[in-house]
């Protein structure tokens, strides 16, 4: 029996209305509340299709994930069933693809709470906030996550109450009942005005659709824990379908609150609605919110990022330096490592203030998305499949395929892009050297036991020892000498 079925049997069972609770909270976070802005600067209002598009292809991969960890529960998960479809070489680029996504959401997460952080301190440069929740987030991993899950349930019910008093306040100040809103509401009806920037722009804006599902594989994961695992699918629908409600419900009524050249990437399309003379103090509680939620779902990511480079050093996917624990507790190896990506982002932020945070969100989506691919590439190896899946696998495919190639023709998207690209030849370049690694290491181990098996029979037949082979396993006799 694997670790993760094990482990199943020693964690609470959850049922499938639980697990989809728990997806709700855990994937709302700076992808929806700060990246909405840039997919709306990018789309316009027809950014409400790219999500509802987003969350059909976000639910096949569930799907297809949740659907290989019923059948074969693994504590590597996605990584464990490229291995398995492809080979070795497919477990160790799903695995770097993967840490490189948490890494680079890691990174836009940071950048969030920086931006949010700068709607108080406007003259404070980005880059000190960014190295302040930067710190604090390392040093809650370094020293263990003793009572963070009780906190991160506290944090998601801030989250989803966030939602919920902007949904009220929303519609209380398109009824009329609050007064002193700062723009004019409109509700764009004419084609001009849902399609701004033509079919390009909602093109070029699917990407950060997305990336607003984005942690959906954690949740595929977790489905091992469910009381009955063929109920995977179901709480994967049931989340997406409350996902992609409030992503569209919520975002359809800053679009209505907010003109479109009000929206801009350095503020969230929520603060920006709930701007009113009567309710000056709400657009400061709900950043608070924010910085609370971004805050919770960045350290998450670092925990991610840290597990997974653990496990990659343990498995010789990655240097054995990095399994190693500073006084068999504290993952300072790992945290160093990470701390490196960390300061990477800080850096840009000092750079390039203006543009950061569509540079590491545009990459950190793509990374996302490279993954996904694989998770659908190793579940038509991995699952019997009738015509309704494989038409499914490729849907999903293709709509991820748009999102990739739809960033470029954005100019603010492109250079994400190209860092994309930089990180997957390095994954591959490093791939290459590793699998031939392993190759000389298993021709010399091979050779090695030859030499030794020869050695044993010419002993045997100089000291008349007889042997027999049972199934691999061998069974020595003396024979007595005559």
């Amino acid at each position: 029996m694997s670790k993760a079925s094990t482990n199943a049997t020693e964690e609470k069972k959850l049922k499938w209305w639980q697990l989809s609770l728990l997806g709700v909270a855990g994937t709302i976070g700076t992808g929806y509340f700060l990246g909405s802005s840039l997919a709306i600067s990018i789309g316009g209002p027809a950014v409400l299709l790219a999500y509802i598009l987003a969350a059909l292809g976000t639910y096949v991969v569930f799907d297809a994930l949740a659907r290989m960890t019923a059948d074969h529960p693994e504590q590597g998960s996605f990584r464990s069933y490229a291995k398995k479809a492809f080979g070795s070489w497919a477990g160790f680029a799903s695995g770097w693809f993967y840490w490189f996504s948490e890494l680079l959401i890691m990174g836009s997460q940071l950048t969030a709470l920086s931006i949010f952080s700068r709607f108080w301190f406007p003259s404070v440069p980005l880059w000190i906030f960014a190295a302040g929740f930067g710190i604090v987030g390392l040093c809650i991993v370094f020293f263990g996550n003793k009572g963070f899950d009780r906190v991160e349930n506290v944090l998601a019910i801030i989250k989803i109450a966030a939602i919920i008093m902007f949904l009220v306040l929303a519609i209380a100040l398109l009824a009329g009942w609050i007064g002193g809103t700062k723009y004019e509401h409109k509700v764009p009806l004419d084609m001009a005005s849902i399609f701004p920037k033509g079919g390009i722009g909602l093109w070029s804006a699917f990407l950060f659709a997305f990336y607003a599902y984005g942690g959906i594989e954690v949740l595929g994961i977790m489905s091992y824990r469910l009381q009955k695992p063929e109920d995977a699918p179901k709480a994967g629908k049931v989340m997406l379908i409350a996902l992609s409600t409030v992503y569209v419900v919520s975002i359809g009524l800053a679009l209505i609150m907010v003109p479109l050249n009000a929206f801009n990437p350095k503020e969230s399309p929520f603060v920006l609605a709930l701007s009113s003379d009567h309710l000056a103090f709400v657009p400061h509680l709900f950043n608070g919110v924010l910085i609370v939620a971004g805050f919770s779902t960045m350290t998450a990511s670092l925990y991610a990022v840290t597990s997974m480079i653990i496990t990659l050093a343990q498995e010789g996917d990655a240097p054995q330096l990095f399994s190693r624990k500073w006084k068999t507790k504290y993952p300072l190896f790992a945290l160093s490592l990470i701390g490196c990506g960390l300061v990477g982002t800080i850096i840009m932020s000092l750079l390039l203030p203006g543009k950061v945070y569509e540079y590491i969100t545009t990459a950190a989506g793509l990374m996302l998305l490279y993954n996904w691919s694989f998770i659908l590439l190793s579940s038509g190896k991995l699952l019997k499949s009738g015509k309704f899946d494989v038409i499914k696998r490729w849907i999903g495919l293709l709509l991820i395929t748009a999102a990739v190639t739809g960033t470029l023709f954005h100019a603010l998207s492109r250079p994400g892009f190209y860092i994309s690209l930089l990180l997957v030849s390095l994954i591959a370049i490093s791939d290459v050297i590793v699998q031939r690694i392993r190759k000389k290491k298993t021709a010399t181990q091979t050779s090695s036991n030859a030499e030794k098996d020869e050695s044993e029979e010419n002993e045997q037949h100089s000291t008349g020892i007889s042997s027999y082979h049972i199934t691999g396993i061998r069974l020595r006799k003396k024979n007595k000498l005559k």
